[in-house]
């Protein structure tokens, strides 16, 4: 039994859940805007808050639009996009996928057919990240004020804290960072890339601190990751 990962029923499925998120953002920024006229902020300055969120966005933005495109080569193209548009976590959706596929022997280079096989997929990337949806409501609260109590207390041992977080969240994915060094120059891309982006928002900080430009604060990291991701597309023909 052939299964069409693309058909009219799912890209069905994939609009109404897409214009639902849509119409979600939509009324949550008209509601922020209208409650920050309420408590006194200018238009001015809301309007530049939503500018410089907008720019904020793009780069993750684009690298979602890349792992819709790396997924819908094996999964077809509604489900990678209504999974990253309603979750948007690339870092997580692209391994749960990939890693799926490989236990159960199936290439990545052509579209699944087998309903079973996309069925398992699917239940991976869905299982996966339930436990997320439902710590975060439950303990948010209890860790913020956790993390409050510790930044009230030593504010130095509270961005310690923080960062080291911050780091424990980025090294659980390192393994895919350095999983093919051993397969040659083509494996040591990732690396670069990882050393540009640093050197990227290294140089955003020279500015930011020693030249004074404040207003580049907000969009360091979105330039760090744009320039990382056309480094890629660079330096990946060139070396793989």
């Amino acid at each position: 039994m052939n299964f069409n990962p693309n058909s009219a029923f799912m890209y069905t499925i994939a609009i109404i859940v897409i214009l639902f998120a849509i119409a979600q953002s939509i009324f949550f920024l008209i509601r922020a805007y209208n409650r920050g006229v309420a408590i006194g902020m200018t238009k001015a300055k809301l309007r530049k808050t939503i500018i410089s969120t907008t720019v904020f966005t793009i780069a993750p933005a684009l690298s979602i639009l890349l792992g819709v495109i790396t997924l819908a080569k094996f999964l077809g193209i509604p489900l990678p996009w209504i999974r990253l548009s309603v979750i948007g976590a690339i870092t997580y959706e692209l391994p749960a996928a990939t890693t799926t596929a490989t236990a159960l022997g199936i290439s990545l280079s052509e579209t699944i057919t087998d309903p079973k096989v996309f069925s398992a997929i699917s239940w991976v990337m869905t299982l996966g990240i339930i436990p997320g949806l439902i710590l975060i409501p439950l303990f948010l609260k209890k860790i913020q004020k956790g993390i409050l109590r510790i930044k009230t207390k030593d504010s130095k041992w509270g961005d310690i804290f923080m960062t080291s977080l911050f780091l424990g969240m980025i090294s659980a994915f390192l393994g895919m960072v350095f999983a093919d060094l051993r397969s040659g120059l083509s494996g040591w891309i990732p690396i670069f890339v990882l050393l540009f982006s640093a050197l990227v928002m290294g140089i955003c900080g020279f500015l930011i601190k020693v030249k004074r430009m404040k207003w580049l604060e907000t969009y360091a990291l979105s330039i760090s990751m744009i320039a990382a991701m056309v480094f890629a597309a660079f330096i990946t023909p060139i070396i793989g």
